[in-house]
């Protein structure tokens, strides 16, 4: 099977600082239709497409340990469900909803140490290109890393490695400090809807194509203070409330209008 052009980065090991928050890299092939939808936007005066519209998604929620006594993979349903809630109360403003279909255990040593990944997606995955796979492991180099929206080739050859793994201390409650709010989860379906970093290409760069979010020198680590501006010379104060920034947890609490707007574009060109 040829190796899909989708958005992934995998290493082993385990991560303890916000240096190694995500491991969704940019996608050449998508990055050009994101400049291509942000191109279309800036000729469209309407700011949200089918803004009266609910999207519902549909999750399978994939937990993996390294047996079945492993207490830091199995986490329960009941933190599955507290996911969920933030999941929802974070992506309800862009009128995007979840609904669990399912929760499935699987006990693999080597997969709960992060390896053979590829195995692990296209043992469990399920349900269609419009249902989201989140895969929780206790050891990954990073805290979470997704797939990009594809098509075409891409698409038949990706489609079993779509989805989310996150590392299993990031849930609420977990054991990863100031990455312990769900939070993780928040930023990577981000990544699943089409959104890029909002610290892209720094200051002198592209940016992450969605038009109101402003440009960035690098990632934030931690909360940093209010009013806080890496690139002086260009509008706008570092978003590092968005989710799609590095901050901690605690510090999440927004995605742009621009990025709701294209979060909705990307999955009725994409997902529906």
């Amino acid at each position: 099977m040829a190796t899909p052009t989708v958005a992934l980065a995998i290493t082993q090991g385990a991560a303890n600082s916000s240096d190694f928050r995500c491991g969704s890299v940019a996608n050449a092939g998508f990055m050009a239709l994101s400049k291509r939808l942000a191109q279309a936007e800036a000729g469209n005066s309407k700011l949200s497409q089918r803004s009266a519209s609910k999207i519902n998604v549909d999750v399978y929620i994939h937990i993996v340990a390294r047996s079945q006594d492993d207490t830091a993979g199995n986490i329960s349903d009941d933190v599955v469900h507290k996911q969920l809630e933030v999941l929802g109360a974070d992506y309800a403003p862009a009128g995007i909803f979840f609904s669990l279909r399912n929760i499935d255990r699987t006990s693999n040593a080597t997969w709960a140490n992060g390896t053979d990944l590829h195995g692990m997606w296209h043992q469990l995955r399920k349900g269609n290109y419009g249902d989201l796979n989140l895969y929780f492991v206790p050891t990954l180099h990073y805290y979470g890393f997704c797939s990009m929206p594809a098509t075409g080739d891409d698409l038949v050859n990706g489609i079993w490695e779509d989805g989310c793994t996150i590392r299993s201390d990031t849930v609420p409650g977990g054991s990863a400090v100031n990455y312990n709010l769900g939070k993780t989860v928040t930023h990577e379906v981000g990544h699943w809807f089409g959104l890029w970093h909002t610290f892209e290409g720094g200051c002198d760069g592209d940016g992450d194509f969605v038009d109101d979010t402003p440009a960035q020198a690098a990632a934030s680590d931690g909360c940093p203070p209010e009013g806080q501006d890496s690139c002086p010379e260009q509008p706008g104060q570092d978003a590092f409330h968005n989710f799609m920034d590095y901050s901690s947890d605690a510090c999440y609490r927004e995605f742009t209008p621009g990025q709701m707007n294209r979060m909705r574009k990307v999955w009725y060109a994409y997902r529906a």
